[in-house]
């Protein structure tokens, strides 16, 4: 079977593949999505719920999907409070560093559903879906991809944006170190009794991280970073434990909860990719690394990986082979130190929270105290953290 031919081929229409292709909605370039199934809107509230940065709500902006969202359900993060285990705090404020928000939270859902209405809205751009990858070569001149249905497809460039367990990074044989934490992300959605007035609160504890993040009207998305059993243990119980549990976790900030959606958890790990671009390929998203929740910034990388590979391709002359690997080095040049010290920078958290060491306890909180009565250097980080995602 003779194969279609394209000139971006994007594997995997979540938030990542998706914001590529609107981001190339402008350039002279003939694109494929590939996808097994649309996304869609659950009933009520999506208990998968994403910080955004003023970095990236700007990108979403510029590829014209920010402002067609539905405002009502986006919540603004005004401040955020950190507490560490010994009686530390940290606080940040978007008025100190003169700022109108640190960022939004967004339902995962909200952002996909509204990404592929404009992907729909492509004239450039074919959308396979539902289309399920079954065999890949990668030839001198394009990538052939082989779907399960027997369709062929063939593009000058191949873009893996499938996720962490992304088939198109397996198929290549592109290797991923993958660092287990033995911890789940636990999450859902309550109900608060008092406002949470646009602050994220976040509480280093004995038993993990757990964040309380602002949402959309009287209520807050939980991440709850926990050893496995741990994790076992709280999706076991009743919802009105559980939300007693969580709102002791919290000192009662904000009184008491009620569930709205059912506790998830999915398992943690630290990923690395030492190489996201091979000849006709290049990986974004979560198919190009993962990193430890705790810094909520796992959306806001994929979504500047879909931002510095569109301008590279949109910056390539016509003549130019957008599929030869130094061209796409470019790509992974620019995305390297960023993700490399988010990457760092979580882990060693996370590592510098969990060990128990005599006399570490104190030295780290300590730390965060001497760290918050210095407001130069807080705003220095807030300013990096919102620039830089």
């Amino acid at each position: 079977m003779q194969a279609t031919e394209f000139d971006v081929l994007i594997v995997g229409g979540g938030l990542a593949g998706l914001s590529l292709a609107c981001a190339l909605r402008d350039a002279r370039l003939r694109i494929a999505l590939v996808e097994q199934r649309p996304p869609l809107r659950p009933p009520g509230w999506d208990v998968r719920v994403y910080a955004v940065s003023p970095a990236n709500a700007a990108f979403l902006q510029a590829i014209g999907a920010w402002q067609h969202m539905a405002a009502e359900r986006i919540a603004p993060i005004h401040a955020m409070q950190v507490f560490g285990d010994a009686g530390a705090q940290l606080d940040f404020s978007a008025y100190q560093a003169g700022l109108p928000e640190l960022g939004w939270i967004i339902e995962s859902s909200l952002m996909a559903c509204e990404l592929w209405e404009n992907v729909k809205r492509q004239c450039q751009l074919t959308l396979l879906c539902p289309a399920t990858p079954r065999a890949l070569e990668i030839g001198p001149a394009a990538a052939v991809l082989t779907l399960a249905d027997g369709r062929a497809v063939s593009a000058r460039l191949l873009v893996g944006a499938d996720g962490r367990d992304s088939w198109v990074r397996d198929a290549l044989g592109l290797p991923a170190i993958n660092t287990p934490y033995g911890e789940m992300g636990l999450v859902a959605n309550l109900e608060c009794e008092r406002p949470h007035r646009g602050i994220a609160r976040q509480w280093f504890r004995d038993d993990g991280v757990l964040a309380w993040l602002p949402m959309a009207g009287n209520r807050i998305s939980i991440v709850w970073s926990t050893p496995d059993e741990n994790a076992r243990t709280l999706l076991a119980m009743p919802s009105e434990e559980f939300c007693a549990r969580v709102a002791a976790a919290g000192n009662c900030q904000l009184g008491g909860f009620r569930l709205l959606t059912p506790a998830a958890a999915f398992p943690l790990r630290l990923m690395q990719v030492p190489r996201v671009v091979a000849h006709r390929l290049a990986l974004i998203g979560d198919a190009a690394h993962g990193i430890h929740p705790l810094s909520g910034h796992g959306i806001n990388l994929g979504y500047q990986d879909a931002r510095a590979l569109a301008g590279v391709l949109a910056a390539t002359p016509d003549w130019q082979d957008i599929g030869n690997e130094r061209l796409l080095a470019r790509y992974q040049r620019q995305r390297r130190e960023e993700t490399l010290l988010m990457q760092a920078t979580t882990h060693a958290l996370h590592k510098l929270f969990r060990h128990d060491l005599p006399g570490l306890r104190p030295l780290r909180n300590l730390g965060m105290n001497l760290t918050n009565a210095l407001p130069v250097l807080k705003n220095s980080l807030v300013r990096y953290a919102i620039g830089a995602f």
